[in-house]
């Protein structure tokens, strides 16, 4: 007899309709307490003897941490071996190449104009889709003009990235955007330190001096599905992994053509969003984090493109090199067996272009659209 049965038993007597559900709603969650304690003891590597934990669930899972580790440390090792056999650049300089609406790409990476804005960066060349994020906004926004000391931007979103301090140098004024405090999200990224709450937050003083940074950046909170009507007539606006968070697809659309208003006509917005490869199929909806597909974003394009906007080239390539290939597994840093990577020297930085989120594999893409005439 289940424990859930057993205590439900001991409500015998008539019951209102109100009393009888809030006693159910109680039995249901020791139910599950009991069922969580009871599947982790079965899980467990060893009995209370010491002895090992022989079952059939845990014959088949217990091996599962040592493959995810196995995976990560092939994978982290082959991108290290990547980079360091990379040729010297061939360009010294930035390269005036007109940029896709696109995934990442190891390819990418390993390009002259991306490890030319990794320089100036001033970060080393990792394998990781957080550095393309950044290089191709960089060059999205060389193509169009939009890294000169008479362009202005506005970032949403933005957290603790490089991107205002190193456009601060460059003479180029940002307003920069982040949920407010009170926002019921901001915690989660307040913990894993992506989010800015103050101006100071966002200052990177290897890129810039202060006093720059001080005069050219300005910082207000906004909340990415509200976009105030005073945040208007900028040259470009961008986002990095931001708007998958705002609570479904839809919404996350809705914010890319909504921050179209903020630009004047013939302005650039250029944002990156998690991407799930497999075009058919389920995906993540109505969630903390969605993850777009192939058809949202061509379906998105010819809508912008019928509005009279201009979206650069779409490329649904996900590459075929070693590291498009490799996929890797949560958990993410040192958290998978913690002494063991340790011990072994696993490095728990984190190299990888292409990821399991909630079993899907998923990488990011980027959109650049040009702002039509009003």
């Amino acid at each position: 007899m289940s424990i859930k049965k057993k205590i439900s038993a001991f409500i015998t007597r008539p019951l209102n309709r109100r009393v009888r559900a809030i006693l159910e709603k109680q039995v249901n969650a020791i139910s599950d307490e009991y069922n969580e304690r009871k599947l982790r003891l079965l899980l467990s590597l060893v009995n209370q003897d010491s002895q090992p934990n022989i079952n059939a669930l845990n014959e088949r899972l217990r091996n599962i941490d040592a493959t995810s580790l196995n995976i990560k440390a092939m994978g982290y090792r082959l991108a290290r071996s990547l980079v360091d056999a990379l040729p010297p650049v061939q360009h010294d300089g930035p390269q005036d190449i007109a940029i896709k609406s696109k995934l990442c790409t190891q390819e990418d990476m390993e390009s002259d104009w991306s490890r030319y804005w990794t320089s100036e960066l001033k970060v080393p060349l990792i394998l990781h889709r957080k550095i393309w994020e950044h290089t191709y906004l960089l060059q999205a926004l060389y193509s169009t003009g939009n890294i000169s000391p008479d362009k202005k931007g506005l970032g949403f979103g933005c957290g603790v990235e490089p991107i205002p301090s190193y456009l601060a140098a460059k003479g180029v004024s940002t307003t920069i955007t982040d949920l407010p405090p009170e926002h019921q999200q901001t915690s989660g990224w307040m913990s894993s330190n992506e989010y800015a709450q103050t101006l100071e937050n966002a200052y990177m003083e290897h890129l810039v001096d202060r006093d720059t940074f001080n005069r050219m950046v300005s910082h207000r909170f906004v909340d990415m599905n509200a976009i105030p009507d005073d945040l208007s007539g900028y040259d470009f606006c961008w986002s990095i992994c931001a708007l998958e968070h705002l609570g479904s697809i839809q919404k996350g659309l809705d914010f890319i053509e909504n921050s179209l208003r903020t630009l004047r006509p013939g302005g650039t917005a250029v944002h990156t969003m998690e991407f799930n490869i497999n075009p058919d199929g389920p995906t993540i909806d109505n969630w903390i984090t969605v993850l777009f597909q192939r058809k949202h974003i061509e379906e998105f394009a010819r809508k912008m493109e019928a509005a009279g906007h201009k979206v650069a080239q779409l490329d649904f390539n996900a590459g075929n090199r070693p590291m498009d290939q490799f996929i890797d597994v949560p958990p993410w840093g040192g958290h998978l067996m913690n002494n063991v990577s340790e011990e072994l020297g696993i490095s728990t930085n984190q190299h990888h272009l292409k990821l399991a989120i909630d079993g899907f594999v998923a990488t990011c893409f980027a959109i650049t659209i040009t702002k039509g005439p009003e």
